[in-house]
């Protein structure tokens, strides 16, 4: 049984403006209406986060939707920069924006039993969309998010933040470590 009626039609048109996924249920059955964001993600997103991930020439770079159709590099964080630009940089576009950033985290672990530390790095992308941030603008970059995703080949976690308590470099270290062994 197909989608018809005015409430099929009004859903989805509710759907296409949020640019959400979204499950009916019908007298048929569930019926999975995926509507894609159609946001792209640029060659030099893709470049910049080899240039991190192989090459080591930068700490971070943030991203961000360029007139609601393509991901882009917003900002590209020196190798020596500190995890607080990072959170300043991602937070430049003002308290209603959102962005995504890209991050070589380093930091110390040592396996249980053993006295010696090793130094570990792992790269994270955050989904950065604020509580203060517009509802269509959360949905443009929470739908869009799985492009970039899939693009950036080798990101050992994904972080989602909504507030600074999230985003901290304590909050983030202590996601990371929960992925390693012991």
């Amino acid at each position: 049984m197909g989608l018809n009626g005015p409430t099929d039609t009004a859903a989805r048109d509710v759907c296409r403006l949020l640019n959400a996924d979204v499950i009916m249920l019908t007298r048929g059955g569930p019926i999975n209406l995926t509507i894609a964001s159609g946001v792209t993600v640029a060659d030099v997103c893709k470049t910049t986060y080899e240039e991190i991930k192989k090459d080591k020439k930068h700490r971070y770079v943030i991203f961000y939707i360029k007139d609601e159709r393509q991901i882009d590099v917003e900002v590209i964080g020196p190798r020596d920069a500190a995890y607080d630009a990072f959170l300043e940089d991602l937070q430049k576009g003002g308290s209603g924006e959102c962005r995504y950033g890209l991050f070589d985290f380093e930091y110390t672990h040592q396996c249980q039993g053993t006295s010696e530390a090793s130094k570990k790095q792992k790269l994270f992308l955050m989904s950065w969309c604020p509580d203060t941030a517009k509802v269509k603008k959360k949905m443009l970059y929470s739908s869009s998010f799985d492009a970039l995703k899939k693009s950036l080949v080798g990101v050992q976690k994904y972080i989602q933040a909504t507030d600074l308590s999230e985003a901290s470099e304590e909050a983030v270290e202590e996601k990371l470590r929960a992925t390693d062994r012991n």
